[in-house]
């Protein structure tokens, strides 16, 4: 009797499996396979409304032919002992103290060290928005070279032995006489949620052999299970701010790459059980961010997060845009709280020491697509000069493919 029920427990835990996988496949990343499949029917038929879009694309495609590789093995701080295949950054806001000149680092909240270790931290960057531009190439305009390049990049960062990363953030955000790494160094990856996206199209667009895609999936499954499992990737978990939204942001994104659907299915849980009970009021406001000197700044920061989980969660058939919490908080809710103040960052009277960038935010473009909010879309065109920033470029996508439902 116990054989049958494990064995029924396993029959079923294999249809459910067998189903999300099947359902991941019909979408790529934040973008459905039907979207995108609309967006690149538009291209081949050279229609006009798109032609903006295409030319974004075709630019940075181009200029990602030219730029890199890059490693991590390129750059390495001077006077710390890590291997040469390890990440790392320093945090950005400690600084020496005057009073104790060689000694331990102190903290000066949003004011940023321009004397810190920036080149892992700057090369991860530029690695993934090339991988993504590259992608775009490959899978929109059919770019062989734009194919070709991305597999070269995506071996010297994450294949090859002697440039590959080591699958782990060990040594990020490292403070100078304190520490050689936090967990809080985990945010520095956040740009490889734009490389998956990146490898997403890439693979789609059938010009990355498999061959090659599965050394690259390898490293994502091993950084999924050190986030996940490692004390560091624990810490920044609960971290109970914007850096809990960007773990799950990152996991989240990650997991779906890797088709590791109960890791995703996870993450979908934190949102509802931990990230929103803990982090929103019933009115919208996130405290632990406004409690920052760049409170603004750090509010949208963390809702560009929160709704990049929704989208997810969106293209999967799962609604977390309306989900509330034992209190009444909501994404939404959170949305509608601090849109006022992108469209009039002046209006905003907590404490902001540096100038707020609004045209970088995008949480009222995806949650105006998600409810068909004209106003959030409004606002979100009225910057349609930029369309450089990876998470710009993919909602510009979903409006190219909406308009034409």
């Amino acid at each position: 009797m116990i054989k049958r029920l494990c064995g029924l427990l396993m029959v079923g835990a294999f249809v459910s499996s067998t189903f999300s996988l099947a359902q991941s496949r019909d979408s790529l990343i934040f973008l459905r396979t039907t979207e995108a499949e609309r967006v690149r029917e538009l291209i081949r038929k050279n229609d006009p409304s798109i032609q903006a879009l295409v030319d974004v694309i075709r630019k940075k495609a181009r200029a990602s032919l030219q730029a890199g590789p890059w490693s991590v093995t390129f750059h390495r701080p001077a006077g710390v002992a890590t291997s040469p295949n390890d990440f790392f950054s320093e945090g950005p806001y400690w600084w020496p103290d005057p009073k104790n000149p060689g000694g331990p680092y102190i903290r000066r909240d949003g004011e940023r060290n321009p004397n810190r270790f920036t080149a892992n931290d700057e090369d991860l960057g530029h690695m993934s928005a090339a991988v993504f531009n590259l992608g775009l190439g490959a899978y929109f305009l059919d770019d062989a070279d734009a194919a070709r390049r991305a597999a070269e990049v995506l071996r010297v960062w994450f294949v090859d032995p002697a440039t590959r990363m080591n699958p782990n953030l060990e040594h990020g955000q490292a403070i100078r006489g304190i520490n050689t790494g936090r967990g809080t160094g985990i945010i520095d990856t956040v740009p490889l949620i734009w490389a998956v996206q990146g490898l997403s199209l890439l693979e789609a667009s059938g010009r990355w052999p498999a061959e090659d895609a599965a050394p690259v999936r390898a490293w994502f499954r091993d950084y999924i299970t050190w986030l996940t499992s490692s004390k560091k990737g624990t810490d920044e978990k609960r971290s109970g701010n914007n850096h809990s939204t960007w773990w799950t942001a990152q996991v989240a994104s990650y997991s779906l790459f890797v088709a590791d659907v109960y890791t995703f299915d996870m993450t979908l849980r934190y949102f509802k059980e931990t990230l929103v009970p803990d982090q929103m009021q019933p009115d919208g406001s996130c405290p632990r961010e406004e409690a920052r000197t760049r409170s603004l700044s750090y509010s949208a920061m963390n809702l560009n997060g929160f709704s990049l989980l929704c989208r997810l969660a969106e293209t999967r058939g799962q609604d977390l845009w309306d989900f509330k919490g034992p209190q009444g908080a909501s994404v939404l809710v959170a949305i509608r709280y601090l849109f006022p103040f992108i469209q009039d960052p002046t209006q905003w009277k907590k404490q902001q020491i540096t100038r707020f960038s609004p045209e970088s935010v995008y949480f009222h473009a995806l949650a105006g697509l998600a409810t068909q909010n004209a106003e959030y879309l409004r606002r979100f065109e009225s910057l349609s000069g930029r369309m450089d920033e990876p998470p710009l470029l993919v909602v510009r996508l979903i409006l190219a493919a909406s308009e034409r439902k």
